[in-house]
């Protein structure tokens, strides 16, 4: 039962990822392709929300609440069903923590530019 709501886990981790990283590109062509959805408030907010959330954690050194669940549930030797083991192979690399910080503060003002450059319609317009 632990592996499977680790796995679980792992998917909605994997779901907020896809989120910040998709949200982003979509922004971008969504912008280019005349997409109005990708102008709205609350999926704005939300996008640079969820980035800036994980930039903090970086910044103070904490651990995602969703990577240490998972473990909590996997155990640290345990063995991962065929989706968590590629779901980690995308998520996880085996970089020094610095690198994964400098990458999600890049990151945080690339999604902050896009709020200036590809601005969201004001709420309830």
């Amino acid at each position: 039962m632990n592996s499977l709501l680790a796995d679980l886990v792992l998917i909605v981790h994997f779901l907020f990822v896809s989120f910040v990283v998709g949200g982003l590109a979509l922004t971008w062509i969504g912008a280019i392709a005349g997409w109005q959805w990708v102008r709205n408030f609350w999926f704005r907010a939300a996008h640079l929300a969820a980035i800036v959330f994980v930039t903090g954690e970086a910044l103070l050194g904490i651990w995602c609440p969703l990577t240490i669940w998972e473990d909590a549930l996997r155990g640290v030797h345990a063995d991962k069903s065929f989706v968590a083991r590629w779901i980690h192979r995308v998520m996880f690399y085996d970089f020094p923590g610095w690198m994964f910080t400098v990458a999600y503060v890049l990151f945080a003002l690339v999604v902050a530019g896009t709020w200036w450059w590809i601005r969201p319609k004001k709420r309830g317009a």
